[in-house]
């Protein structure tokens, strides 16, 4: 699988670091209490098909980036830099 990065082009994923799904965007304010937190942390989907996933770019310049891909095709979406997700 070959993943672009915003700041370094096209690489081999053996660069980046699989992180998740990138629902730790979403994560919820400290104050959201009890139930919202547990349900942060240990409920999570499993979907085959389009999914949004952190990947840290760890053999190269050091960027979090999201990573849009299809678990069932493995085919790369698109790629967008983590800090501008979350806008």
């Amino acid at each position: 699988m070959r993943i672009t990065c915003p700041h370094c082009g096209e690489r081999d994923r053996r660069e980046f670091y699989y992180r998740g799904a990138a629902t730790d965007l979403e994560r919820p304010a400290p104050d959201a209490g009890e139930e919202a937190w547990d349900n942060f942390v240990f409920l999570r989907e499993n979907p085959a098909g389009e999914t949004r996933d952190l990947w840290y770019h760890e053999g190269g310049c050091g960027a979090w980036i999201v990573v849009a891909r299809n678990t069932v095709t493995h085919e790369v979406l698109g790629t967008q830099l983590a800090s501008e997700a979350r806008s």
